[in-house]
């Protein structure tokens, strides 16, 4: 009998979208294949901390939206420099080897190439991006000026840091994106931090709420447009499903559009579009993927104005991995079982682990 993969699912984090990652990963871990995986489950709560036993809990049933740490009495493994342990373990028990990780952790610590850092560190195959991928991918900032230079066309955008806040004056802002525009925190996902700003009084408030998420802000130009998705797959030579289409009921496609009203957001699959461009959309989807450095996954937003113009607006490289995301329902409308598709991301990672052991580290 053929040797179950011992594939462990990593999610929760510290980031705000991590109620999201609950989500994706439970539903991740009930479409697996029992009969070639052995789950895994590490949960890593608000705070930084691991739990290898409470992710087993967690997936497994319960109305649980957030990682809660109760246990004190576990034994620390790779104590962090904020002394609260990267990993606990029930005694008694451990961890054993994996084979491949599959990190579900949306937004910052755990999109950004941090947990990417580490799982290469203890040289284990992990899903998706790798390092530099998932640092790009995550920082609109460093993605959009990359896409940018590649001829890959872009709303304009201006950043500021922190230390530049006070400086940041609307009616400049208003003379160079015009209104109305988005104030947005430069790393992190699912619209947390998004502000759309129309008038003069609504400006502080945005930049305020953004600061509050990251170091770094986006004010960009709104794209008067459709709001198209695309999902791409693979290695050396990715493929792009074909585009959806979403059609928002709020103002902007915000978190509670995405998650929290029912019927905040339709999503039409595949996108009805002119003939000729659910081809230049995937094309362009691919170019984005390999400009950024991705591998294994990744799902490309664009805006599409005046039914022939196909502006970028980000990528992600963790995407959303719910039953009803958008990564995964494309997928499944290009041909791609959703259990297929966890197959597929599992070789893919596979395969750049083989490849990278051939790799030499020594003279």
């Amino acid at each position: 009998m053929r040797k179950k993969l011992r594939v462990a699912i990593l999610f929760g984090g510290k980031s705000a979208e991590h109620e999201i990652s609950l989500i994706s990963a439970r539903n991740i871990a009930e479409a697996m294949d029992k009969n070639k995986y052995e789950i895994v489950s590490i949960g890593i709560d608000k705070n930084g901390r691991w739990f290898f036993d409470e992710g087993a809990r967690l997936l497994h049933g319960g109305s649980t939206t957030q990682l809660k740490s109760h246990r004190r009495d576990s034994t620390a493994v790779l104590p962090g420099a904020t002394h609260t342990p990267m990993i606990r373990v029930a005694p008694g028990r451990a961890l054993g080897t994996v084979d491949v990780v599959f990190p579900v952790l949306h937004g910052p610590f755990g999109e950004d190439g941090t947990v990417q850092g580490l799982l290469k560190m203890a040289n284990v195959a992990f899903v998706g991006a790798s390092v530099l991928g998932s640092a790009i991918g995550m920082d609109k900032d460093v993605m959009k000026r990359l896409l940018r230079d590649a001829g890959i066309a872009v709303a304009k955008f201006l950043v500021f840091d922190r230390s530049a806040a006070e400086k940041i004056a609307f009616a400049s802002v208003k003379r160079e994106l015009g209104l109305p525009f988005f104030v947005k925190p430069a790393n992190l996902g699912s619209s947390v931090g998004i502000s759309k700003v129309a008038r003069g009084n609504q400006f502080a408030s945005a930049i305020k709420d953004a600061f509050r998420y990251d170091s770094k802000i986006l004010l960009e130009e709104y794209i008067r447009g459709r709001e198209i998705e695309c999902s791409v797959l693979g290695n050396e030579n990715p493929v792009a499903s074909l585009p959806g289409e979403i059609i928002t009921r709020h103002d902007f496609y915000s978190y509670d559009a995405k998650y929290i009203d029912g019927k905040g957001a339709q999503l039409v699959i595949p996108a009805k579009l002119p003939s000729r461009i659910p081809k230049k959309i995937g094309e362009i989807a691919i170019k984005s993927f390999k400009v950024l450095c991705c591998e294994g996954m990744a799902r490309v937003d664009f805006f599409l104005r005046h039914d022939d113009e196909i502006i970028v607006n980000e990528i992600n490289t963790i995407p959303g991995f719910t039953k009803i995301s958008m990564y995964p329902k494309l997928w499944e409308a290009s041909g791609v079982s959703y259990a297929q598709l966890i197959d597929r991301l599992i070789q893919l990672a596979l395969q750049r682990f083989r490849r990278e052991e051939n790799l030499r580290t020594s003279i």
